[in-house]
């Protein structure tokens, strides 16, 4: 028996379940401080660009000056930064595998550059599923609302998940990436690549091109997104601006392992790391279950939204994003979101279009979906 065969995990009981579920509905007092608390120029820049958007709106002051804004503000996905609960920072079920699967957010107000941030979170709701990655599987739902921290207004709130999973059942039993691992490793040719960057090349925003909801027509498409090719590479730029969840260095990564044990799982020197890897060392996501290393939940939201603010244009809102997480995004994918106004509507004096969105990987299996509703003015 090899290695990999006889690593044991820990599993999802009854008893770790009784005790999160007390915790539904109480206010999380403590938790670890987020990777951002303002929205610095350089935050925002670091964000944006963790997830390819060289929005000048987000990036570029002197340009931002132009705009009603008056300055860069940060784009609506850099609230994951000022969050590790929203982001996937779980409690409960000690050591029990935990994968971040989609959110639910709201926006009410533009979050202006240098606006500190403030969050309130509570554990919402447990819900068990049975899936074809792990078999049982305990759905963890967090809410968090989103201050401003200096005037107590209420910038946006969200809910998000993760999906708790035994990382044995997965590895051993788990279905869905079956045929995926039996694949051979996928190399492109040159010719290959350009069918996909070239959307890289088409890539439009908006911008200052004020885009009214008068001229949007129900059925309309919104150009073609591509993200990719999947590299550890990328998933480290995007971690760099959003922060990851166990990311530590020397003396502060041991002082989490003293608090928290299972957050080091010894590697193959036999010292402990962070179950983050998964992001960029491809023998441990092969222990847990996934089909390689591959991207984060929250980094692939963040993307569905980015295609929407490229469209929407810098007087544009975004007033509500939706997405579920349906697949692991390995090394090599491509992914390509493809997205349709599916509804134009007023409300209270106010114009909104509906957005439907569908993420999917080179060989057509589905990523993710999404949906999002925008605010436009009106000519």
């Amino acid at each position: 028996m090899n290695e990999i065969s006889q690593r044991r995990f820990p599993k999802i009981t009854q008893e770790g379940l009784d005790d999160l579920s007390k915790r539904i509905g109480v206010k999380i007092e403590k938790t670890v401080e987020p990777w951002c608390y303002e929205a610095t120029r350089d935050n925002i820049r670091h964000y944006a660009h963790g997830i390819g958007d060289d929005n000048p709106l987000w990036c570029d002051p002197e340009y931002a000056k132009t705009t009603k804004y008056g300055d860069v503000i940060a784009l609506p996905s850099f609230l994951f930064a000022t969050s590790r609960i929203i982001s996937g920072y779980v409690g409960g079920l000690p050591g029990v595998h935990a994968m971040w699967s989609g959110a639910d957010w709201a926006w009410y107000k533009p979050i202006m550059r240098n606006t500190e941030v403030r969050t309130v979170a509570h554990l919402k709701d447990l819900v068990e599923h049975n899936t074809r990655f792990a078999g049982r599987a305990i759905q963890q739902i967090y809410h968090v609302d989103f201050y401003d921290a200096k005037t107590g207004d209420m910038l946006a709130e969200a809910d998000s998940w993760c999906f708790r999973t035994d990382r044995d059942q997965a590895r051993e039993n788990g279905t869905k990436y079956t045929e995926a691992r039996s694949r051979p490793k996928r190399v492109y040719t040159d010719e290959e690549l350009a069918e996909f960057t070239k959307y890289y090349e088409q890539e439009t925003i908006r911008g200052s091109e004020t885009r009214y909801w008068d001229d949007v027509a129900e059925g309309e498409a919104l150009p073609t997104m591509v993200k990719g090719p999947m590299t550890v590479t990328g998933f480290v730029a995007y971690a760099q601006g959003w922060g990851g969840l166990y990311i530590r260095a020397n003396k502060l990564a041991w002082q989490l392992q003293q608090k928290h044990p299972n957050a080091g799982i010894k590697n193959r020197f036999g010292i402990p790391d962070c179950p983050e890897r998964v992001h960029w060392e491809e023998e441990f996501a092969l222990e847990v279950g996934a089909p390689g290393a591959y991207d984060y939940g929250p980094e692939r939201t963040s993307w569905l939204q980015h295609q929407v603010t490229n469209w929407m244009g810098d007087d544009g809102f975004l007033s509500q994003a939706k997405c579920q997480v349906r697949r692991h995004n390995p090394e090599g994918d491509i992914i390509l979101i493809n997205s349709e106004v599916v509804r134009k509507y007023e409300e209270g004096g106010r114009h909104f279009v509906e957005i439907r969105q569908r993420a999917e990987q080179q060989d057509g299996e589905l990523s993710a979906i999404g949906s999002a509703i925008v605010e436009l003015p009106k000519r």
